[in-house]
């Protein structure tokens, strides 16, 4: 028998995962993370409106449940020396991983708002308005902010946006297909 909600929480758990990832920096924790989404989503069923927005309903139970557990690990582990930090270190061999870690400590740079308006709608996929939903903001306010973590990003990257020579003035980035696009 076909449940409808149960189908579409299906086919959002990649893109959930996705941006899971991009929270946590780990897909051992992003599996888990996404694991505990939607046990919540699932319990808390009853309280989807059918009609409404169901990929903004579980971004939210996603983005709600990692900053509840980032609050209570930032309070049970601290890592004064950077030990344990120092033991969880392994060197990238690949080009692609360091870019990649790049990217990640460039994000850690940014603030709560502008890294969660950025992974939500270029990361995630979302429309500017499904994010404006999911964090609670105007639509103009999230849009603001991605185009600030771009810039952002871009300079602690050192990317240029618009192909300019290095002490030229950026510009911002551009959409693709009507979504935003980073670079």
């Amino acid at each position: 028998m076909s449940d409808p909600f149960r189908d579409e929480v299906i086919s959002l758990i990649p893109p959930l995962r996705g941006y899971a990832i991009a929270l946590t920096r780990s897909s051992t924790e992003a599996d888990d993370l996404v694991q505990d989404a939607l046990v919540r989503a699932w319990q808390f069923r009853s309280g989807f409106r059918v009609g409404t927005n169901l990929k903004a309903w579980l971004y939210k139970i996603l983005r709600n449940t990692f900053y509840t557990q980032s609050e209570r690990r930032w309070r049970t582990v601290q890592d004064v020396d950077g030990k344990l930090a120092a033991q969880l270190i392994c060197n990238p061999d690949q080009e692609w991983r360091l870019v990649y870690d790049e990217l990640l400590e460039a994000l850690g740079h940014l603030s709560k708002d502008t890294r969660d308006a950025l992974l939500l709608v270029v990361a995630a996929g979302l429309t500017y308005e499904e994010a404006a939903e999911i964090t609670g903001c105007a639509v103009g306010t999230m849009k603001s902010r991605v185009n600030r973590a771009r810039e952002r990003l871009a300079k602690l990257t050192d990317f240029d946006l618009a192909g300019s020579a290095p002490n030229e003035p950026k510009q911002t980035a551009s959409t693709v297909n009507g979504r935003p696009a980073f670079v």
